[in-house]
């Protein structure tokens, strides 16, 4: 496909987006849809996309509207070129600008939450919980992440996994501060079809997701449980640096179904319980709890735009009665490990006081907040212990 052609079928798959549905159904549809597009293809309008939507207020004011066609031409706009080369109108590109669309909105003197693709109503609510550090994080939310694979020690040793990974073009560089983490520096896209991954020695994994796990007080022989289990990636790491015994558990049993694979090929053995299965006892209880997902808008851009008051305050509900449920599987000396990938104080710190407000006869260990950047995502931990009484 020529770049016009790529850019026009950005426009069409946004339009869908904008309209509400699922970015990445319409972008697996399209492909189904147009075959004749090659891998390179559909990489390529991948991130047209998913740029689009990280910046999707920026893209809008100097690409002329909020929808497809105005966020394509401000995409172009952010990166000096001229959208007027690529709407030409000829086969398979854009129609020509339009009058309007010639009109270059001022970034410049637009609004912050403009400037840092916010929406107004979250401001707010990002200042009151990172505070100085809400530009910073604002603007990281604006760019691709980093790609991150995790090291399983079960099978090999970093350093190992990396000259296997070169093997196969991907290059890698080790991440300060979490031993399991490598960042891939070359060929990203190479990593699903390399030995490594088939063979278990890698999974990809952000980096913080990572770190929130190092965190976690693991040893051998315990019994743990993740209680919000999804498709198992804490739990691949947990049982990756212990050897333990790991039950995993989601509301939804379909979200889990990828997990036996995923164990197979990592050499390892999680028993996925349904709810009425639930046993009780485990030295460590790890809630990764549906949230707002803002420490992770990178990767998932609209849902910065669909998040919304309502919905905010359903998941700290959701997340408050999780919680309470999780404590009652706990032993007596065990822990309960609160995590979130939100920046937010209201999924967050405040969710804590309210659980020990609750639960008097808890107490908070420890809690670490990890920021969009660098490591990679944001995510949240907090350790909970049961009081012991006076002696």
């Amino acid at each position: 496909m020529i770049p016009s052609a790529r850019i026009s079928a950005a426009v069409d798959i946004l339009d869908l987006i904008l309209d509400g549905a699922a970015a990445e159904r319409v972008l697996t549809s399209w492909a189904r849809n147009n075959r004749y597009a090659g891998s390179g293809d559909r990489a390529a309008i991948r991130d047209h996309v998913f740029s689009a939507l990280r910046c999707r207020r920026s893209f809008g004011l100097i690409g002329g509207s909020d929808t497809g066609r105005g966020l394509m031409v401000g995409a172009l706009r952010s990166q000096g070129l001229d959208p007027a080369a690529y709407f030409t109108g000829e086969r398979f590109a854009p129609e020509p600008l339009s009058k309007e669309e010639l009109h270059v909105g001022d970034l410049s003197a637009a609004p912050r939450a403009v400037q840092l693709d916010c929406p107004d109503w979250l401001m707010d609510r990002f200042e009151s919980s990172i505070g100085d550090e809400t530009d910073a994080v604002l603007e990281a939310l604006r760019h691709r992440a980093p790609v991150y694979l995790r090291v399983n020690l079960r099978k090999t040793d970093v350093k190992a996994a990396q000259a296997m990974l070169e093997e196969d073009g991907v290059e890698t560089q080790a991440v300060d501060l979490v031993r399991t983490a490598l960042e891939v520096t070359k060929n990203p896209r190479r990593v699903s079809q390399s030995e490594a991954y088939s063979d278990g020695v890698v999974e990809l994994q952000d980096a913080a997701s990572q770190a929130v796990v190092q965190a976690l007080p693991l040893r051998d022989g315990m019994r743990v449980m993740d209680y919000c289990a999804g498709g198992g990636g804490k739990t691949l790491a947990m049982a990756g640096l212990v050897r333990a015994t790991f039950h995993a558990h989601d509301i939804d049993f379909d979200r889990m179904s990828d997990m036996p694979a995923r164990t197979a090929r990592a050499g390892i053995s999680v028993q996925r319980l349904k709810q009425d299965a639930l046993e009780r006892d485990y030295d460590l209880v790890l809630v990764d709890a549906p949230c707002s997902g803002s420490g992770t808008w990178r990767r998932s851009p609209e849902a910065k735009w669909q998040l919304n008051a309502e919905r905010l305050t359903e998941l700290t509900g959701l997340q408050a009665g999780i919680l309470d449920q999780a404590a009652d599987i706990v032993a007596e000396d065990g822990t309960l490990a609160y995590a979130t990938c939100s920046v937010f104080r209201d999924e967050n710190d405040a969710q804590i006081q309210a659980f020990l407000a609750r639960n008097p006869g808890w107490s908070c260990e420890n809690t670490q907040q990890f920021l969009p950047g660098a490591l990679g995502d944001g995510f949240y931990l907090a350790l909970l212990t049961r009081v012991r009484p006076n002696s």
